[in-house]
């Protein structure tokens, strides 16, 4: 059978608030009541963004052996599957690749990938006032006192 080699899986998106919801299933190995091995044992059950956490290729491993019938050429199949956090790929299995599945859209920048320049001339949606507020601590000292208490009503918290 063909290989299957599957790259940027660092960059994988769910839904919505799936990565808090969707959770997988992990056994330690170890029976619950065995706590001189470690704090948490035996069935445990790991939100989606905890294991992309720990190991970019998880999440894409366990959704791949999931959704494969529990038979026994799941394991045979399994082997064949290479998954890869980043691009960078071992040159004995590039050297065998004849066929590769363009991605539906390309992977998006992260704000760290674009300079201090590129940021700069980004166009802005709305200029801040100088004395912007980012959190309600010390409202008296940056802002009238009118808008203060209307802003102390807002939160519940006295002038």
């Amino acid at each position: 059978g063909d290989h299957v080699i599957v790259i940027n899986s660092k960059h994988i998106a769910l839904l919505g608030r799936e990565w808090q919801f969707r959770v997988y299933f992990h056994h330690t190995g170890y029976p619950k009541a065995f706590k001189h091995v470690g704090r948490n044992n035996g069935a445990l059950w790991i939100p989606a963004w905890q294991l992309h956490d720990r190991d970019p290729t998880l999440v894409m491993w366990k959704a791949c052996y999931n959704n494969m019938e529990g038979n026994l050429k799941r394991p045979k199949n399994m082997a064949r599957l290479h998954i890869y956090p980043n691009e960078e790929v071992p040159e004995e299995l590039l050297d065998n690749v004849t066929n590769q599945i363009p991605g539906v859209r390309p992977v998006p920048k992260s704000l760290d990938d674009y300079t201090a320049e590129e940021r700069e001339q980004f166009p802005k949606m709305f200029d801040y006032k100088e004395n912007f507020v980012v959190d309600h601590k010390g409202l008296d000292d940056q802002i009238d006192p009118k808008e203060a208490a209307a802003l102390a009503k807002l939160l519940k918290t006295p002038v």
